[in-house]
């Protein structure tokens, strides 16, 4: 509440509070002589997730400010000398136009990784404004670890500088807050033994423990793919691929949202030598050993919006940088490439630019499957010595590292992603687990 800089993201445990610390802030500021200059609107998804927000609301406010008004139809507080503070929902940047124009010095954000990008978040900046001179501008948001957003928000608070460090870029000033359960005096006098239940809840669940208990960013718990990913297993070192090892590419199309081009070596049995160490691993066992996420920087789920021709003279010289020498084949790409208007499509102006894919199995029930042969490769490789063909990932490949492990699980069908999560890199995993197991191929110099 004390916090100078106009961005704050307060995260971390259960129970430090967030959601009233996010409230108070607000009212801090009312009765101080800013009258009706000071108004303020705090967002969720829809207005039933309001429902925590007003109850807390009720508890809260009427402490302090007895004369304060709820209009429940309206979702609006009201002070005597004309504050107010809105209770709204957006679930889309095209909700912004709601609120075109107006004026909210203070704007909140009550469990930011809810939404599953940034758009709506930095849409609504250019309301956070007043026209009166000294009234404070204060843009505030609470989250947890995990959630559709989690990338976008962690990328964005958590992973450039240490908690409680201001963070200034091309975004301007921003810091985050970390609140953990043990500062929440209130809740621990009425409850002693939180911690105790909160800790045997998630025995069996290390992930669950360290984002419920720590507040952790690095969780995986509850996530798509959770319960199969091992970091320490699945990502390796790179090493020299063995020549007789076939190689290919995967695609998955993006233009306003990001694209991603994944390289993969399918071992045939041979031996590998990691970290001076020969290992060998089963048949068609596969090994990204490459990726291009056209994905803007600083900006996840944002595409680069590069044309067909410009993404495959991207992959031509990546090939010829980084794979000198071995023969690529061509793998499988998101089928949307190939559908025709006009007489044409966008596979045509890979090939007219001298890159080639084939058609990526889309039929029914390939979805569903592709997630599941994922999960079988990545809890294959888990074993000691593996028996059956894994999925591992060059620990260069940092856009996969970040995406695919963090994926939630839709919240209308549990047996698939969260479409509205960045899955761009998992469908171009899907695509090349779901391929057809490819005939015999030597590996070959290309010169």
């Amino acid at each position: 509440m004390s916090c100078p800089i106009f961005e704050a993201l307060y995260h971390g445990t259960r129970g430090p509070g967030k959601t009233n610390a996010l409230l108070l802030d607000f009212v801090q500021h009312v009765n101080v002589g800013h009258g009706r200059a000071w108004r303020g609107v705090l967002f969720r998804q829809s207005y039933p997730a309001l429902a925590d927000v007003e109850a807390k609301s009720l508890e809260w406010i009427p402490r302090t400010f007895p004369q304060a008004k709820y209009n429940a139809s309206t979702h609006t507080w009201t002070w005597p000398d004309g504050e107010t503070l809105l209770f709204r929902y957006i679930d889309h940047p095209r909700d912004y136009w709601s609120y075109h124009g107006h004026e909210y010095p203070w704007i909140g954000w009550d469990e930011l990784t809810n939404w599953p990008d940034a758009e709506c978040y930095d849409v609504l900046k250019s309301c956070c404004r007043s026209s009166i001179r000294g009234v404070p501008r204060r843009y505030r948001a609470t989250a947890n670890p995990h959630g559709p957003g989690h990338h976008w928000v962690r990328h964005r608070f958590i992973d450039p500088t240490p908690n409680r460090r201001v963070i200034r870029d091309e975004r301007g000033e921003r810091v985050a807050i970390k609140g953990h359960w043990r500062e929440n005096i209130r809740l621990l006098a009425a409850d002693p033994d939180y911690a105790t239940r909160l800790a045997a809840a998630t025995a069996d669940n290390p992930d669950q423990a360290a984002a419920w208990l720590d507040g952790s960013w690095d969780i995986v718990a509850g996530t798509f793919f959770g319960a199969a990913w091992h970091a320490s297993t699945h990502v390796i070192p790179r090493f020299p691929i063995p020549p007789s090892w076939r190689m290919d590419r995967s695609f998955d199309w993006g233009s306003s949202r990001p694209f991603s081009v994944g390289w993969w070596a399918e071992s045939d049995g041979s031996e590998a030598i990691i970290l001076g160490q020969r290992r060998s691993f089963p048949r068609g066992t596969l090994f990204r050993v490459g990726e291009w996420y056209g994905c803007q920087p600083n900006k996840p789920n944002t595409g680069l919006g590069l044309t067909a021709q410009q993404i495959a003279q991207g992959i031509r010289e990546r090939e010829a940088d980084q794979f000198a020498g071995r023969y690529i084949v061509p793998g499988p790409a998101d089928s949307s490439i190939f559908d025709v208007q006009d007489g044409h499509c966008i596979a045509d102006s890979f090939r007219n630019a001298g890159v080639t894919w084939e058609r990526a199995n889309k039929g029914p029930g390939s979805r569903a499957n592709g997630w599941a042969l994922i999960r079988e490769r990545l809890t294959a490789a888990k074993k000691s010595p593996p028996e059956t063909p894994g999925l591992y990932v060059f620990d260069h490949c940092r856009d996969f590292i970040r995406t695919l492990p963090m994926l939630p699980r839709s919240p209308k069908n549990p047996d698939d992603i969260d479409t509205n999560a960045e899955d761009h890199i998992a469908d171009e995993v899907r695509y090349r687990v779901l391929a057809a197991p490819p005939p015999e191929v030597s590996s070959f110099s290309i010169w």
